[in-house]
């Protein structure tokens, strides 16, 4: 269901409804009627998601399991160790003397951390894919 699928999604990329909607061009009204089940977007908002997420148009509104680039999806076994993961860097970060209180080195920090999340997340991905044995391997 569009619903669960826009809720789930928002919350892993860690955006409020209000975040989600600034980057989408709509309200927060509208996200909040999507995540609801109220109503659906248009096509071209559809597109923006899609992109914003990196999953297909089908996968947002049918039951696919493959996002668009047709790696494996992470299992949460998974994300909770890329999180763990991240975590330790960026705790390893913060003890270097690079890293100051200064407020512009906070946006600096939350776009590094994007960064390092969706390189973790892609390598743990392809890694997933190449080592999988083809017996064992779900693709639609």
């Amino acid at each position: 269901m569009f619903s669960s699928k826009l809720k789930e999604l928002r919350a892993k990329k860690g955006l409020s409804q209000a975040e989600l909607a600034k980057r989408l061009g709509v309200t927060q009204q509208a996200v909040g009627r999507w995540e609801r089940d109220k109503n659906l977007p248009d096509n071209g908002v559809l597109k923006k998601i899609s992109s914003l997420f990196g999953v297909s148009i089908d996968f947002l509104l049918d039951n696919h399991t493959y996002p668009k680039d047709g790696l494996p999806p992470l299992t949460p076994k998974d994300e909770r160790q890329i999180a763990r993961d991240l975590e330790n860097m960026l705790d390893s970060l913060n003890g270097a003397a690079a890293m100051s209180d200064d407020p512009d080195d906070e946006e600096d920090r939350e776009m590094l951390k994007a960064a390092l999340l969706h390189a973790m997340t892609l390598s743990k991905r392809m890694a997933k894919k190449k080592f999988t044995p083809k017996k064992y391997r779900r693709e639609d």
